[in-house]
């Protein structure tokens, strides 16, 4: 069985001549409490029926209930998470309030084994860092859009 594959958007921008990336906490209990490798870009699966980069598009969309901006997009190539999920995932340089996040949501068995459901967002919060804190928190493979991104920028 082929594992998932996902597409994102990694939202930039340049503060005081340094690039800072937009990057959303991952929501339920599961990393409530987590902080270091708990972060991601906003991204989502997508099949064969859809373009990856509209799927981007879409997730982006979903994980903070607004569009993404026009313009153009840099292709930040493909990682390999330690589930085996393949992450594709392109940079648009653009500005957000993380204040007005508002996330699509799942439901799951919260607390375990108790039978019952409950719903939580996808995205809890979301943050702009700078590209060295945006490494740390990222999990570990996606660190690699930053350094591809910081590539693109000669940062």
């Amino acid at each position: 069985m082929a594992k998932p594959r996902s597409a994102g958007l990694l939202l930039y921008r340049v503060r005081d001549g340094r690039p800072e990336v937009l990057i959303g906490h991952m929501g339920g209990p599961f990393w409530a409490k987590k902080d270091e490798g708990a972060w991601s870009v906003f991204k989502g699966e997508y099949d064969d029926a859809e373009e990856p980069l509209a799927a981007a598009r879409r997730e982006f969309e979903e994980e903070t209930g607004s569009p993404p901006p026009d313009g153009d997009v840099i292709d930040l190539g493909e990682v390999r998470q330690s589930s085996g999920k393949r992450v594709t995932a392109w940079a648009i340089e653009g500005d957000f309030d993380p204040s007005t996040l508002k996330s699509n949501t799942f439901t799951t068995e919260w607390p375990p084994r108790s039978g019952k459901q409950a719903e939580f967002p996808e995205v809890d919060r979301a943050e702009w860092f700078d590209l060295e804190t945006a490494r740390a928190k990222l999990v570990k493979a996606q660190a690699e859009f930053i350094d591809a991104l910081a590539r693109e920028l000669g940062a």
